[in-house]
């Protein structure tokens, strides 16, 4: 009984220190000392809400705000990790070249500085690749995850393949019969057959977004046949590349292209977003109705007053949070227009 006695003592001093004493006196010095990191490093919008943690990476889409690094965890703290695809993959290899498209250079030449964009919406319309007909099918047939993943990418891209099917059943029927293991295929199945597909009634085409005006002044989005626009310029820049290999293009920093071994890395190096500052100037200068010159110069100097490197600027980069500068903008510029 004596060491029952002895042995009920020692797991309650136990559980006192370690579980209510222990945990206690770190968390008062955490919110003494550290408050704000022990509390997430949270950062509050102009309204005051809460909007993000300047320790974890976001996505922003708005033209007016700068973007972070690539994300193989899409930004999912819960989830953070590499995509541990190797150099060889042809997925790392479409989703650099997915960045590069809208945003890449000419070096040299005629069209130096000029964006490489219009002239890849030009080659992919004349809808030849290596002197054959139907790029997109093209496309689809050899790169089959591509295909797939755009199809799974917005669930107004699967409601298309959807709609496509119900007016195709011949061809989803010889598709179940190739593949009798799947005799009830999700969108995604379909994807090769269904560029296929669209790349014989639609050529020099591919499905994209496009806003229509409804009532009241508010707009909707359909996905349409499209000859131009961010998924051709992402999804046929490599394509484009290998047919055109000898044009000169600038380099873009390497973090632009390449995600951090967490996904979350908050910061991007001053280099990116000096490379991404025109067009975040050019957007904030059409909502306000400036000159676009003033308005670079403006957040250029935002970019400098929030640069910092490691130990004091000793070592290392110089590098912006994207969620601290954005923000910034924000309370300079207002909300971005609609």
């Amino acid at each position: 009984m004596e060491h029952i006695k002895k042995s009920v003592t020692l797991i309650g001093f136990t559980i006192a220190i370690c579980c209510v004493l222990y945990p206690l006196v770190v968390w008062v010095i955490a919110q003494t000392v550290f408050p704000e990191q022990a509390n997430g490093s949270l950062l509050h919008g102009p309204d005051g809400a809460i909007v993000g943690s300047r320790l974890i990476a976001q996505p922003f889409t708005k033209d007016e705000y700068f973007q972070p690094r690539p994300s193989a965890a899409s930004y999912d703290a819960s989830a953070s990790a590499s995509s541990t695809l190797s150099p060889s993959n042809y997925m790392l290899r479409a989703r650099v070249a997915g960045i590069l498209g809208p945003i890449v250079k000419y070096r040299g030449g005629a069209k130096a500085g000029q964006l490489v964009a219009p002239d890849i919406e030009a080659w992919f319309q004349h809808d030849q690749y290596q002197g054959n007909p139907h790029i997109v099918a093209q496309w689809a047939d050899a790169h089959n995850g591509m295909a797939q993943a755009w199809v799974k990418g917005d669930a107004s891209h699967g409601a298309y393949v959807d709609e496509w099917a119900k007016a195709h059943q011949a061809d989803v029927a010889q598709w179940i019969k190739d593949n009798p293991d799947t005799p009830q295929p999700a969108a995604a199945d379909l994807a090769v057959i269904f560029f296929d597909s669209f790349s014989k009634d639609h050529p020099g085409q591919f499905p994209g977004p496009v806003q229509h005006a409804i009532a009241d002044g508010k707009t909707e989005t359909a996905i349409e046949p499209v000859k131009e626009g961010a998924d051709i310029q992402s999804n046929f820049f490599d394509m484009w590349r290998q047919e055109h290999p000898t044009e000169a293009l600038e380099d873009v920093p390497a973090d632009m292209v390449t995600a951090s071994g967490s996904g979350l890395d908050p910061h991007i190096t001053l280099d990116n977003a000096m490379y991404q500052l025109d067009r975040v100037a050019a957007a904030w200068a059409k909502d306000a109705n400036r000159d676009p010159k003033a308005v670079a110069g403006e957040i250029q100097t935002v970019l400098h007053d929030n640069a910092s490197a490691a130990f004091g600027g000793l070592i290392g980069e110089q590098l912006v949070n994207v969620l601290e500068v954005n923000l910034e903008l924000r309370r300079r510029y207002g909300a971005p227009a609609a």
